[in-house]
């Protein structure tokens, strides 16, 4: 339920309050026009009842405000004066506020920790609550964070890390984990998918290898005994190097010395119901092939693309290729049945002077770009009726992550709260304190400065009018 106190703690829920406040004011009368906006403020039980109800008030409060008349029939003199300012206003309620509410459904982005900079889970919670961001993907079952989001909208992965799945190959151990990391936690907070291990395959380990599987198939017995895979799905992200051959597309086949674990996996997979994940870089590729490698092709930009010489399937990015690639790999192992999903993808703002391409402008064309697509929910030319799920990465900068200077720097904020480059997103990161104000950002800020301010004046001269 969206309380008072939930409202106050989300910029949209402001406006929205503030909204209803004046709207109702003008139609019914303050007095009952307060009490109704009170009403109207904490009955609504998601972003979605209150997304819709505003977008209704604002079209009542155009309609209003076009047919305001004083006593003698004629137009009052403030519109008469004033039309310009009147439509802006109005056209500005009536879409910016829901343009830009929109822009973060819909996308998953992976909360990465390894830092000592970063903000409370508390204040990411606000944080990505104003974003509108719906599912997060964590690399560990980190209790602060779960919690944080507890009665919240947004959509858990939880992690087990490599280091784990000898363990939870024990159902002992395994049932261990479940009742300790995700049964406490639910359903107050969503968890609706564990990832058991994280890029297996990018080891040498082979003992870890043989390990997956029967963790995977351990823990989804352990869901099962306590009642929670309904809720619940088990699966693991895998590099995108599990893939042998990628191009074209249509003949994407995974690594030779891969196959019998891939199998095991795809059988999981088919038998429960969860995705295939994959971790999908078109960046990599790029840093690797500049000169033959197309830069608008892998940043969404407009690019003559490539034709998969078997299917004539257009591919104008390549990370649908990528996917696609995938798919291919799954169907020559005999499965058709199984999702692809892409639990990280991403483009770095900064990387060391052989990373090519690693720039703020390029990252922000990435992303821009990719959550258009995820917005239009877009599938790949060879599946184009199934949207992919997508997570990006990261959330924030990871100061502690080793490796090349790009790997702390995929993040799309900076632990502060303040974006390192502008992709279209709203949102607030609340002060350390409760009474510090916090860091709002948003692309339309000077629409909705000037909404905000448009109202003022409208509201003062509808009062004091003769």
């Amino acid at each position: 339920m969206l309380n008072s106190a939930t409202a106050m703690s989300n910029p949209a829920h402001y406006k929205y309050a503030s909204f209803v406040v004046i709207s109702t004011a003008l139609l019914v009368g303050k007095e009952k026009g307060l009490a109704l906006c009170w009403v109207a403020l904490v009955k609504p039980r998601s972003d979605k009842i209150m997304a819709t109800s505003s977008v209704l008030l604002r079209l009542l409060f155009l309609l209003l405000t076009l047919s305001v008349y004083d006593e003698f029939g004629g137009i009052h003199l403030f519109f008469l004066f004033n039309l310009k300012l009147c439509f802006s206003l109005c056209f500005s309620l009536c879409f910016s506020h829901s343009a830009v509410r929109v822009l973060g459904a819909g996308l998953g982005i992976n909360y990465g920790q390894i830092a000592n900079n970063l903000p409370s889970p508390s204040r990411v919670s606000v944080m990505l609550q104003s974003l509108n961001v719906s599912r997060l993907k964590l690399y560990d079952a980190d209790p602060n964070v779960l919690l944080a989001f507890s009665n919240s909208d947004v959509e858990f992965i939880v992690g087990i890390g490599n280091e784990y799945l000898q363990d939870m190959a024990d159902p002992a151990k395994a049932q261990n984990w479940v009742q300790q990391h995700i049964q406490p936690h639910l359903p107050q907070t969503k968890i609706t998918c564990i990832s058991v291990g994280n890029e297996v395959f990018m080891s040498n380990d082979t003992q870890l290898w043989s390990n997956l599987v029967p963790a995977m198939k351990m823990v989804y017995n352990t869901l099962v005994n306590l009642g929670l895979d309904k809720q619940v799905i088990v699966t693991t992200a895998h590099p995108f190097t599990v893939i042998g051959n990628s191009f074209p597309p249509s003949s994407g086949t995974f690594r030779q010395d891969l196959v019998q674990y891939m199998q095991q996996i795809l059988n999981f997979h088919s038998q429960t119901k969860s995705p295939f994940l994959i971790n999908a870089y078109p960046f990599f590729a790029y840093k690797g092939s500049p000169n033959q490698i197309s830069l608008d092709y892998v940043l969404f930009q407009p690019n003559q693309g490539m034709i998969d010489p078997i299917t004539n399937l257009h591919y104008d990015n390549m990370l649908y290729a990528q996917v696609d690639a995938v798919y291919s790999a799954i169907k020559a192992l005999g499965h058709t049945d199984v999702e692809v999903g892409i639990s990280e993808t991403g483009w770095p703002s900064k990387g060391d002077p052989d990373e090519v391409g690693s720039t703020p402008q390029n990252a922000a064309l990435y992303h821009s770009n990719l959550l258009k697509r995820i917005q239009e929910k877009q599938g790949t030319p060879a599946k184009p009726s199934v949207p992919i799920n997508i997570y990006v990465f990261a959330l924030f900068n990871e100061n502690l992550k080793p490796g090349p200077t790009s790997e702390r720097n995929y993040g799309l904020f900076y632990p502060d709260g303040t974006p390192v480059y502008n992709i279209g997103l709203q949102g607030n990161l609340p002060g350390l304190q409760g009474n510090q104000p916090g860091i709002v950002y948003s692309s339309a800020s000077n629409i909705n400065a000037f909404s905000i301010f448009s109202l003022v004046i409208f509201v003062i001269a509808y009062l004091i009018r003769p």
